[in-house]
């Protein structure tokens, strides 16, 4: 039996991910079927699969790591509060676990309370749920208490308090809907990630490499220079240039200790076995950094689409901006 564990409990946005992955899968003839479980949608899947709550996401890293789970599944990036710096942090740590696919979920919070409850005085969600609902939360005029999960919110909340979650979470535990859909944006999404022994990942690219030939990968890259200074960053990102490989995102990450050290989180459009990335890794490689393939996923699409000016930040300036606009937007004056 495979075994996919997940950020517990049930209901969790990341429950509703591993679900949409392994039914994927099965579609795809790549894997095992299962259904929703408690509270589901009700299709009967098959028993090759096990899905696993665990209680933290460090705990599916560990499973995945020892081998005693065959997958997990974490979020780790959201499209309004960036990326999810435990899991992160994690997947760069971890000297056994790679990503090798991902799942984009749509958001959406509903707000729930107790049947019969008393005076409602505290909201209760995972920290980014509670960021991703902040006009609901000031409205409420209740006190936010964070909660290591949406779903353990929903699931532990009290008389008194407000839980935030998703739409499954008021069948699963019982709850009844005080107002749906109080996310401040719409259309915000979560992508999460497949992560597997590193032992492992290549037998499962190999698969889905045979199983769509013309597709087009996403890889994620730890890289680490040892020697810093003016110039550095340009470097890397000109190398990626120069060699024609497309850099879709770069974040850093602190080097644990050492203050002005980090270690860049590249994506690139593109897997690492193309010639063309490959050049560019032994260069970078030559050049004294050190590399560390992170995952390598199909790119699925969702998150391309063309940036509507709706959504750069307030005050930026653009090419024909008059001088006042410029001086107040970049400080020119």
């Amino acid at each position: 039996m495979t075994r996919v564990a997940y950020l517990g409990p049930e209901g969790t946005f990341t429950h509703q991910a591993a679900v949409r992955w392994v039914r994927t899968q099965a579609a795809a003839g790549a894997g095992p079927t299962t259904s929703l479980a408690r509270g589901g949608d009700g299709t009967d899947g098959g028993a090759d699969v096990e899905l696993v709550p665990v209680p933290t996401v460090t705990d599916v890293y560990a499973g995945v790591a020892s081998g005693e789970l065959d997958h997990g599944i974490v979020a780790i990036e959201n499209s309004v509060e960036g990326y999810v710096v435990p899991s992160l942090d994690a997947i760069v740590g971890s000297e056994d676990v790679v990503a090798i696919d991902e799942v984009v979920l749509e958001i959406t919070f509903d707000a729930f309370v107790r049947p019969g409850h008393g005076e409602l005085t505290e909201v209760t969600a995972h920290p980014h749920g509670l960021a991703q609902c902040q006009d609901f939360v000031v409205r409420s005029g209740a006190v936010p208490v964070p909660a290591s999960s949406n779903a353990a919110a929903c699931r532990d909340a009290t008389e008194h308090q407000i839980a935030i979650g998703p739409a499954i979470c008021g069948e699963l535990y019982g709850l009844d809907l005080l107002e749906a859909r109080v996310e401040d944006f719409r259309g915000a999404r979560t992508r999460f990630l497949t992560i597997v022994r590193r032992d492992r990942a290549q037998v499962a690219l190999a698969a889905a490499r045979a199983g769509g030939a013309d597709a087009q990968w996403r890889t994620m890259l730890a890289l680490t220079p040892h020697v810093t200074g003016p110039g550095v960053l340009a470097r890397i990102t000109q190398a990626f240039g120069a060699g024609g490989v497309n850099l879709s995102s770069l974040i850093t990450r602190p080097l644990k200790a050492l203050e002005g050290k980090y270690v860049f989180v590249l994506t690139v459009d593109a897997a690492p076995w193309e010639p063309a990335v490959r050049e560019v890794l032994d260069g970078l490689l030559r050049a004294g950094d050190s590399v560390k393939t992170l995952g390598v996923f199909p790119a699925r699409g969702e998150l391309d689409e063309a940036l509507s000016t709706d959504h750069v930040p307030v005050g930026s300036v653009r090419a024909g901006a008059g001088a006042d606009e410029l001086d107040r937007g970049l400080l020119w004056a």
